[in-house]
């Protein structure tokens, strides 16, 4: 294996591994992925291979990878590859692994040079790596060439995007030496996701390329053209050493060797190499595992605090103990009544915030269910108004009546009584069905006990089946109660007297002393007045018959709004008053007592009926204008008895369920629970624990143990491992901001030139030496070269004058 720093991390990622796995979790570093950018055969898949410490890669000129490749390296005690799209099948010869890479790369994009988003995913099982993601993408190209696309370019600029978008993810900008530094597409891209440099690496490669008498010691001492974190330089091996198969550990050395004898080189070869290179990657790695760890650390703790008191209570626990199960089974009761009674009566100590359950549900039954039960059995309109006729005829019989009948409105009402009887059963049923619930639920803290929960809900539901009789048989007494007699003497009920109050007789005449205000009493068949609301004196009693009211026209004098009494078959209505002309002193007032007229049967002048189904109703019995005002009467008496009898049956239903149902079965539960579990069988029997509830015991107790050897495993690798500090940030204004692949702005005329360590300062006068490539390419003396810092350890070169 060639990356040693990489085994070094091996034992302290197994180490959390070994903490987490042994209380069933796992250990989610998320560790980072690490991407390799650069242009087209700038050594990127030999940077990876040599991370990796393995030759798998396809290689050759001009653009090899052409997907990107997703390796993902898993430890595991063998070493072994495996494809997501041929899974399954295991790769254990890694020129297999090539070739597979090579034909699923055609298989997508074709053997004439074409490109896809469409990643290999790799999975690379080995004892010698960790669980790292490392990402192969393609280079960077500007002109396309065989079968790629006219905006290639910028095709792959968003193939790269996608992976080092992410903040976990490490980049290596690969750059050859040969090549102008300051327009590397690589550092440009990584410049615009990562601009504060702090997860950039600089890569130089094929320093063993560059011309004679240049070297890259500038840029490799960060001095010009610097990154936060710097540059390291490297030495792959050349396609004849890939053909003649030179191993991975023979290049190293090679590479090694290198770096010792170059004369620009030699004083930081320590710092340089792919050896460098891996220990920068993985203290990256540690630092990222050791800022992971305070999370880590108070997970367990939290989760080790909440299991103290638990484990606490199995230490030296023992199951058969005859006595521990006798006082378990007190416990048990005692907690189950206490849990029931609290989810009836409210603050328990598990809130159910996704629905209404125990005594919520059933106070929502008592005040929304049931009433509006309650309302759906009112009866249609037009049906009630045909009952009314056909009761009053047939209790009329053969005579005409004068008077409306008590016999039709008791009918009536017994009819709508009887009704209620429904509702108020299926109101039991629901609260029935409540309790049974709140039983289920207060009993799931019984399931560690099988028996004791099984025997528990049959004793209780078994009790509230027994209760359910008793409470429906007294609800239809309360109905039977209501039939037996009609009050309708009672306060609420408005009977024959429809409206008292205080009106002003409006045209009685001067000489007969004026308008005068009077008590009026209204009922189902006449208008009287008294002198006073006492009632003694009585001045006049009007039948109703054939009565109408109008609106009168207030008068220009009179502060009074006015309204009439008139009879249809033009007779006087009072005295010698063919209309009777009644006062109030407001317009609501005058439209109350109308609204009061109405409902005993006086409509106004036009209109026959109140509405179209009344009107619809008498049509079909009987268009005798007293029937009709005879079925008004008893319909509107219908109507207020009925709520008195609705009131009643409200206030009485939650009481009578209350007291007969749910007050008796938490009397129960108290007092009589534990003697009929005793008197149902073995308690031993009923106190066995369920088997989930030994496993339970039995993983509370290894857990808490391997919590408290987790966090000692966390304090240890806390205090063998060092971060490394993040170097402060240089000036990298020099990196293009865009991904456009503009390039930087030429060098001002008077700014001195950057040469190589293999020049020397031209003597004064000299004539300037040819314009050749220095290092990094013609980066030199380029006129698209950037201003470049002179370095601060040697002189400028002499300009003539």
């Amino acid at each position: 294996m060639g990356n040693r720093g990489m085994e070094e991390l091996i034992p302290l990622v197994n180490k959390l591994q070994d903490a987490f796995s042994s209380i069933g979790q796992a250990c989610n570093l998320d560790l980072p992925q690490i991407a390799v950018v650069g242009g087209q055969s700038a050594g990127k898949s030999s940077v990876l291979e040599n991370f990796v410490g393995r030759d798998f890669l396809p290689r050759g000129s001009g653009i090899v990878t052409r997907r990107p490749l997703v390796l993902q390296l898993i430890n595991s005690s063998a070493e072994w590859a495996e494809f997501l799209h041929c899974k399954g099948k295991k790769f254990t010869d890694f020129d297999e692994v090539r070739q597979e890479i090579e034909g699923e790369t055609d298989r997508v994009t074709g053997a004439n040079k074409g490109i896809s988003p469409v990643p290999i995913n790799l999975r690379v099982y080995s004892p010698n790596v960790l669980n790292l993601t490392l990402i192969d993408l393609p280079g960077i190209t500007k002109v396309p060439v065989g079968d790629q696309p006219a905006d290639i370019e910028q095709q792959i600029r968003d193939m790269i995007m996608q992976f080092i978008t992410r903040e976990s993810c490490l980049i290596l900008a690969v750059t050859p030496a040969n090549t102008d530094l300051a327009n590397s597409d690589a550092l440009k891209l990584a410049k615009d996701v990562d601009p504060q440099g702090l997860r950039t690496i600089g890569v130089i490669t094929k320093l063993d390329l560059m011309d004679e008498g240049t070297d890259a010691r500038d840029v490799l001492e960060n001095k010009l053209l610097p990154l936060r974190r710097g540059y390291i330089g490297v030495v792959n091996r050349s396609q004849k050493d890939i053909d003649g198969r030179k191993d991975i550990k023979a290049a190293l050395e090679a590479e090694r060797k290198f770096f010792l004898s170059h004369p620009a080189y030699r004083h930081m070869a320590e710092k340089m190499g792919t050896p460098r290179l891996q220990k920068m990657l993985n203290q990256q790695l540690t630092n990222h595992i050791r800022d992971t760890l305070p999370a880590f650390r108070s997970k367990l703790q939290s989760q080790l605090l909440a299991l103290d008191k638990e484990a606490e209570e199995y230490r030296g626990y023992r199951p058969d103990d005859p006595s521990r199960k006798t006082k378990q089974l007190l416990q048990m009761v005692q907690q189950f009544s206490v849990d029931f009674e609290k989810r009836i009566e409210g603050s328990g100590d598990q809130v159910d915030t996704v629905e209404l359950s125990g005594g919520a549900k059933i106070n929502r039954i008592f005040h929304e269910r049931f009433p509006f039960e309650l309302v759906k059995m009112e009866c249609d309109e037009k049906e009630m108004r045909r009952e009314i006729s056909y009761a009053i005829k047939n209790i009329h019989g053969i005579r005409t009546g004068l008077f409306t009948p008590d016999m039709a409105f008791e009918a009536i009402v017994k009819k709508q009584v009887i009704k209620l009887k429904e509702p108020c059963v299926k109101c039991v049923d629901m609260v029935i069905q409540e309790l049974i619930n709140t039983v289920r639920q207060c009993s799931n803290k019984l399931e560690c006990f099988p028996m004791l929960r099984e025997e528990t809900e049959r004793i209780v539901t078994s009790h509230i089946r027994d209760r359910e009789s008793r409470a429906k048989d007294q609800v239809l007494l309360l109905i039977d109660i209501q039939l037996s007699y009609i009050n309708t003497n009672h306060e609420d009920f408005i009977g024959f007297v429809i409206r008292k109050g205080w009106l002003t007789i409006n045209n009685i005449s001067i000489m007969k002393g004026g308008a005068k205000e009077y008590w009026f009493v209204l009922t189902a068949e006449s208008l009287s007045w008294f002198k006073d609301d006492e009632e003694k004196e009585k001045k006049y009693m009007l039948p109703l018959d054939n009565l109408k009211v109008r609106d009168v026209e207030k008068s220009f004098m009179s502060s009074k709004h006015i309204f009439c009494i008139f009879n249809t078959e033009s007779r006087n209505v009072y005295k010698d008053n063919r209309t009777l002309e009644l006062a109030c002193d407001s317009q609501d007032d005058v439209d109350s007592w109308k609204s009061s007229l109405l409902r005993a049967g006086v409509y106004p002048e036009k209109t026959i009926t109140v509405e179209s189904e009344k009107t619809t109703s008498t049509d079909n019995f009987s268009m005798d204008p007293q029937l009709e005002r005879k079925v008004e009467t008893i319909r509107n008496l219908v109507d207020s008895y009925m709520a008195i009898v609705n009131k009643c049956i409200r206030d009485l239903m939650p009481k009578t369920i209350m007291h007969l149902m749910i007050n008796n079965v938490k009397d129960f539960i108290n007092a009589e629970l534990l003697a009929q579990l005793y008197s149902a069988g073995d308690q031993n029997a009923l106190m066995d624990e369920s088997q989930e509830q030994a496993q339970r015991r039995d993983e509370v107790l290894r857990t808490h143990q391997a919590l408290k050897e987790a966090l000692a495993i966390i304090g240890d690798i806390s205090t063998s491992t060092i971060t490394v500090p993040l170097p402060p940030p240089v000036d990298t204004s020099w990196v293009g901001g865009s991904t456009g692949g503009r390039r930087s702005p030429p060098p001002s005329p008077t700014a001195p030139r950057r040469m190589s360590s293999g020049q020397r300062p031209a003597p004064r006068g000299a004539p300037p030496p040819p314009n050749r490539p220095g290092p990094l390419g013609p980066f030199n003396n380029s006129a698209d070269s950037p201003q470049a810092p002179s370095r601060p350890n040697r002189a400028p070169p002499s300009i003539p004058r």
